[in-house]
């Protein structure tokens, strides 16, 4: 007695609407990953490296005296958020909703590195949940 083959059956799988994460449907799943953007040139780098610096010079120069450990300090997490594996969009909110509300004469100093392209950059290396987070937060496009 013989078997007969059985035949496979196709899956149909819709999707729609504004989705973000993993599907996996049918079968013998294999999964593709992609690289993500890749992140900063050393050259990059190194401008990166020269904006923290200078908003932290700008920062030293021009926060009130009463404020001006708590700005450099908030510029050293805003560093750190930046520059985190996975650039922390919260603390990048944080931190200019702070100057907003300390010292505004330096808040446009702060959101200027906050969404200049590198820091783009790099939110988008992170994934799309990242980069639509501070897309959201940040109101860029």
């Amino acid at each position: 007695m013989s078997k007969k083959p059985t035949q496979s059956q196709g899956v149909t799988v819709n999707i729609d609407g504004s989705v973000s994460g993993q599907v996996a449907v049918g079968k013998n799943i294999k999964q593709t990953i992609q690289a993500g953007t890749p992140k900063l040139t050393k050259e990059e780098l190194k401008t990166l490296v020269e904006l923290i610096a200078g908003l932290k010079q700008q920062v030293s120069a021009e926060a009130p005296v009463d404020k001006k450990e708590s700005a450099l300090e908030k510029v050293s997490e805003l560093e750190q958020a930046i520059t985190d594996k996975k650039p922390d969009v919260s603390t990048m909110e944080y931190v200019r909703n702070w100057f907003v509300k300390n010292i505004p004469g330096l808040a446009g100093a702060v959101t200027g590195l906050v969404v200049n392209p590198l820091v783009g950059k790099l939110v988008e290396a992170a994934g799309e949940t990242v980069a639509q987070e501070f897309k959201r937060r940040f109101n860029t496009k």
